[in-house]
């Protein structure tokens, strides 16, 4: 079997996956590394007929077109995905991102041979994602939140990845399961990054890949929710996963993040609030190891929100 697949998720996003895919057909030797491309079309209510034609007229590339009559979210979508890939490595890849240069997919399939992936066990890559406008970084997809001290590295380990464009053992997922179900957006990388690691795992970043994210506001749901759902998320995570005085503190600086992102919504704000105080009551926790923790502290995480 080859390498590698590609596993990609779209909504309302036509023109940006046609370009993706016209950004697919000029990589090199595709042919060698290339196993499946898996594209999830999650129930868009625009027309994918560019995309469509786009398949049918490029049938050297193995892409299995799957049209969903749901959209199952981020989570669920890649968990459906996840099901149906069988390549050694998953490359993740948001539908508004192109290829850098013409080797990305030649260096995703090689990735986890570098003797340092090798050594440390490896299971997920983030690589290096810029904005498509002006190449400048994109801070939100950098795997680390202190910038200024990893902002220069060719590669390091970390303690979370960031879902534009991120590869995968495919190994991982018999060990820690897969996405969490519960999450339609938001936060379903640190979910899953506390139990890589707790698997024995670790989490990288390499600048080997270059991908440059349009983040196009196409199929994005509002600035409100979003940031609705991941302040639940996030308190989700801490609490299921860290110490219990990280959840507290999680909870309520998330808070001051939502009021300040929406302008003080304070109906969106108790609505949201009595979602975050029920977690404690119906999320069972199962936190990481002291081993783990011990390495999210080494990597210098923020564990505080």
């Amino acid at each position: 079997m080859k390498p590698l697949d590609l596993l990609i998720i779209t909504y309302n996003r036509p023109e940006d996956t046609l370009a993706l895919l016209h950004s697919l057909a000029n990589q090199k030797d595709t042919q060698q590394y290339l196993n499946e491309v898996f594209l999830l079309n999650n129930a868009s209510s625009v027309s994918y007929q560019i995309v469509e034609d786009f398949i049918k007229h490029h049938i050297h590339l193995p892409i299995n077109y799957i049209s969903h009559h749901e959209n199952l979210g981020v989570a669920g979508g890649r968990n459906f995905l996840i099901s149906k890939a069988q390549a050694p490595y998953l490359f993740f890849l948001d539908d508004d991102v192109v290829f850098d240069d013409e080797y990305a997919v030649q260096n995703a399939a090689s990735i986890f041979k570098k003797q340092r992936y090798i050594e440390n066990n490896t299971g997920i890559i983030t690589c290096d994602i810029r904005y498509f406008s002006d190449r400048s970084r994109q801070v939100s997809a950098f795997p680390h939140k202190d910038l200024n001290a990893y902002k220069d590295k060719d590669w390091f380990l970390t303690y979370y990845f960031t879902g534009a464009a991120h590869i995968i053992k495919n190994e991982v997922f018999a060990q820690t399961g897969l996405y969490p179900p519960d999450f339609f957006y938001g936060m379903e990388e640190y979910d899953l990054s506390y139990r890589v690691l707790n698997a024995g795992f670790t989490l990288g970043y390499d600048n080997s890949i270059l991908i440059l994210h349009k983040e196009s506001k196409e199929g994005r749901v509002s600035n409100t929710q979003k940031t609705s759902m991941m302040w639940c998320n996030k308190s989700k995570v801490a609490w299921r996963y860290l110490p219990k005085k990280y959840y507290y503190s999680t909870a309520f600086m998330w808070g001051l993040h939502y009021l300040k992102k929406t302008s003080f919504d304070l109906k969106g704000f108790f609505k949201c609030l009595v979602k975050v105080m029920q977690i404690s009551k119906s999320e069972k926790q199962t936190p990481i190891s002291e081993k783990s923790l011990h390495y999210l502290k080494e990597n210098h995480a923020r564990l505080w929100y």
